[in-house]
């Protein structure tokens, strides 16, 4: 029996990879910061609970030699260069965790070829920063370096999942959360247009699940994402019909500003204007071919976001640290336009 180690099993496609990895045979250690729940979980399936960032705690779950690791963990610029390659090392088959926000937008359709921004960004700053983008670029690098080909860069376009909802930048607290209390919510006009793919966490976990141990993976990247785009407009239209949401588009300062009030922190420009204003129409052939599935297999994106914002009831409490601040801006904001 195969040994997979699963990191951030509790993440966005963490919770539908692992049940997927067992119901193929395979003995899963499942690791989250949260307390593990292991009553639905099918047999096969061990959760840990602990912070896998911590080399106290990741040393000597590495001394089990798994045949498998599935990698959902961040490691920004100064943690790629040592962790990456301990988990290559440490393993039959390792699945590093990229993102789709590292192709530059120059090339439509996005296929895996396709030019990063790390090398061709118009912005220096944030070709030198350590923004999501490029330190998750600096890791592929560091495996591409690596002797031994025995890792698959995956990179998820926009994945949704229980309690995970986005429309452009924003999260599920300032989309579902803000809707459910009969508030409007604050869009950047500049995006309206735009198009954009959001994929179900559950078909980037199928895709995960059979890029393991397959040896049409090993030293690959593949774009976990459906061929599905609509422009964000139309997305938000979805959310409206599905939950009520109510859009308002407003300049794209404006919209910036309510997210982040420092003009000096970047974060939340980059990611609008280095990948929400990009055109993210994805050719995912290459993970069809390499997985055996069609585009027909995929959940189209209004039947899944019915799907999972049916489990969210509406008077959930979403309690995050970060959303105090905008939420009391995006109010002050739609106050001061009377909308």
């Amino acid at each position: 029996m195969k040994k997979v180690l699963v990191l951030g099993a509790s993440g966005a496609m963490g919770r539908y990879v692992v049940p997927l990895l067992a119901g193929k045979g395979y003995a899963v250690d499942a690791v989250s910061l949260d307390a593990p729940d292991p009553s639905a979980d099918p047999p096969g399936v061990t959760r840990i609970q602990g912070n896998a960032k911590e080399d106290a705690f990741l040393f000597p779950l590495l001394e089990k030699h798994y045949d498998g690791i599935v990698d959902f963990l961040i490691y920004p610029t100064a943690e790629v260069a040592r962790k990456l390659p301990l988990m290559a090392a440490s393993c039959g088959h390792y699945i590093y965790l990229s993102s789709y926000r590292v192709y530059d937008g120059k090339d439509v359709p996005v296929r895996e070829d396709a030019r990063l921004l790390i090398d061709t960004a118009d912005d220096t700053i944030l070709r030198n920063s350590d923004d999501y983008s490029v330190y998750k670029a600096r890791g592929e690098r560091i495996l591409r370096a690596l002797a031994r080909r025995n890792w698959t860069i995956v990179r998820p376009s926009i994945t949704y999942s229980t309690y995970r909802f986005q429309l452009v930048t924003l999260e599920a607290p300032l989309v579902v959360g803000r809707t459910d209390k009969g508030k409007a919510v604050v869009l950047p006009e500049t995006a309206r247009g735009v198009r954009g793919t959001m994929t179900w966490a559950g078909d980037n976990a199928r895709f995960l699940a059979k890029l393991l141990f397959n040896d049409k993976a090993l030293g690959e990247a593949f774009t976990l994402a459906t061929a599905e785009n609509h422009t964000w407009g139309e997305i938000a239209d979805i959310y409206a019909s599905l939950r009520g949401l109510k859009a308002v588009w407003a300049p794209e300062e404006d919209y910036l500003r309510i997210l982040i009030a420092d003009p000096w922190n970047l974060g939340a420009a980059w990611q609008l204007r280095n990948d929400r204003l990009f055109n993210r129409i994805i050719d995912n052939s290459k993970v069809l071919t390499a997985t055996g599935r069609s585009q027909s297999d995929l959940m189209p994106l209004a039947k899944g976001l019915e799907m999972e914002l049916a489990r969210v009831p509406r008077d959930y409490e979403w309690n995050a640290p970060w959303l105090a601040n905008p939420m009391r801006r995006m109010d002050a904001w739609l106050a001061a336009h009377s909308v």
